[in-house]
């Protein structure tokens, strides 16, 4: 994810004229108002069919009418996910208040207005419109619903979607699809679990794999976290949770050490983080034992971790 506009470099009084340009192009054309020192940056990416975007802004408010849904054909609906701050956001007749892991649905092709009530940072999510309705059928009644992190498939789908900035540039393309499906997926099941409405989804098993995957994802800090509460956090067994993963040659133990390790290899790597001793980051990633640590990460990546992040330095 590239910073792909900012205003830092615009003088004060074209700040509003060029933000509303990067709108038009990252996200969708709206009318804006702000103060005349109004700051924001856009990163920008994409995995699959999902467009990424996030937005670091200051207060604002913002509409769109007929005026700017006539000029543009839009086929994506975006999934907004706030991250910090607050924000109002009017769509059809529901008002949706959405403060810091909160998350709605906008549609680009119906009038909208909002308004950002302090500085904050937003992920902003297009999905395609036929891959959405395919598993939740037409989006009206959907539309400025607030879905807050509190309900677990809230927060699994917002935690999932609010990873994919940090991790776009990772990520192996032919991944890609999985990703995206396991993402809808999530998504799908958070919105009908909301509105009490049938969703359709890749597969069963697939859901019940994001949802496995997303729930150990957000614990992986915990050392608590063993296949026992990880199933639990999923709501399904431990015998069916490795059934899901034996379809990826792994099991559920496996995959745990697995992401932590991968976690720990990426905080070595990171130049940022170079004054954090070795037992520091194992640690914060859910190790409770050094030793155990080394001869995992060794097994994994041919050599132990200090000598790993020497060949990097």
């Amino acid at each position: 994810m590239a910073i792909v506009y900012s205003t830092k470099d615009v003088h004060p009084r074209d700040s509003m004229a060029y933000w509303m340009e990067v709108v038009a192009a990252g996200f969708v054309k709206l009318a804006m108002t702000a103060s005349r020192t109004f700051n924001g940056t856009v990163t920008t990416g994409s995995i699959g069919s999902l467009g990424v975007s996030t937005y670091d802004t200051d207060a604002h408010e913002v509409s769109r009418g007929k005026q700017e849904i006539s000029r543009a054909d839009n086929d994506s609906y975006f999934i907004c996910l706030q991250q910090t701050g607050k924000s109002v956001h009017l769509q059809g007749d529901r008002e949706a208040i959405i403060g810091n892991g909160s998350f709605f649905l906008f549609d680009p092709r119906r009038p909208f207005s909002g308004a950002l009530a302090e500085a904050g940072k937003m992920v902003a999510v297009s999905v395609p419109r036929h891959e959405l309705e395919a598993r939740t059928g037409p989006g009206g009644t959907l539309i400025s619903r607030a879905l807050n992190s509190d309900n677990p498939l809230a927060g699994l789908a917002f935690g999932f979607l609010t990873m994919l900035p940090e991790r776009i540039d990772a990520l192996d393309e032919s991944a890609a699809p999985k990703i995206v499906e396991q993402a809808l997926d999530l998504v799908a099941l958070a919105f009908s679990a909301e509105t009490q409405d049938g969703v359709t989804l890749s597969s069963p098993r697939a859901a019940a794999l994001t949802i496995l995957k997303a729930a150990i994802e957000s614990r992986l800090h915990d050392p608590g976290l063993k296949p026992s509460t990880a199933a639990a956090a999923a709501g399904i067994s431990v015998r069916y949770a490795n059934a899901l993963l034996a379809q990826e040659d792994t099991g559920l133990e496996a995959y745990i050490i697995a992401r932590r390790l991968e976690r720990c290899r990426r905080a070595l790597d990171d130049p940022a983080q170079a004054r954090r001793t070795i037992g520091d980051i194992a640690f914060s990633w859910g190790f409770s034992d050094l030793s155990h640590f080394g001869r995992r990460f060794k097994a994994e990546y041919g050599c132990a971790p200090g000598e790993y992040r020497r060949q990097r330095a």
